[in-house]
């Protein structure tokens, strides 16, 4: 399945909220804006297939976030929800403005210096707080690539690269 059709994992379910079938979910982008306005959300336990929830209201609640389902009123009704992953359809995302990407667009990117040199793979990328940091696999080696502007200097989603102009000693032994 290509990746613009694949579903995108926001968060997960963490607990309920009350007794009246809230949840409260944990995103993983930290990004509230994202899910505020979903009509549906999928839904999906380990080893089994996604469900289509339809959402009657989300609200902030601190760093994670409650979502309320349509037709689930009552914390009962829900209890089996917990641990689940959220996911969206692609197509409910917003479009992001000209250099911000989805983490699931750069996963998988070739990545290389700006002098042409392969390092890798982007395989995983780990949010640090003050900027993201970019893990970069080849075989048994692998790179912590800074998420600043001064070290990326272009990505190509159609071309799937990445060029890095890593610090000095950076991709030393």
């Amino acid at each position: 399945m290509p990746k613009s059709s694949e579903p995108v994992l926001l968060g997960k379910i963490m607990a309920t909220h009350g007794v009246r079938g809230q949840l409260r979910v944990f995103l993983f982008s930290g990004d509230f804006s994202g899910i505020a306005g979903l009509d549906t959300v999928l839904l999906r336990a380990p080893g089994r297939e996604m469900e289509l929830f339809e959402v009657a209201a989300a609200a902030r609640h601190g760093k994670k976030f409650l979502l309320t389902l349509k037709n689930y009123d009552d914390v009962n009704q829900v209890l089996h929800l917990v641990g689940r992953e959220l996911y969206v359809r692609r197509e409910q995302l917003p479009e992001l403005p000209p250099g911000e990407y989805y983490w699931r667009d750069l996963l998988g990117l070739r990545v290389v210096t700006e002098q042409g040199e392969e390092l890798g793979t982007l395989t995983d990328i780990i949010a640090t707080g003050s900027n993201d940091v970019y893990v970069v696999t080849a075989g048994d080696r692998e790179y912590l690539i800074p998420a600043l502007e001064d070290v990326v200097r272009e990505i190509s989603l159609g071309d799937g690269v990445m060029k890095v102009s890593p610090p000095e000693g950076l991709l030393d032994l």
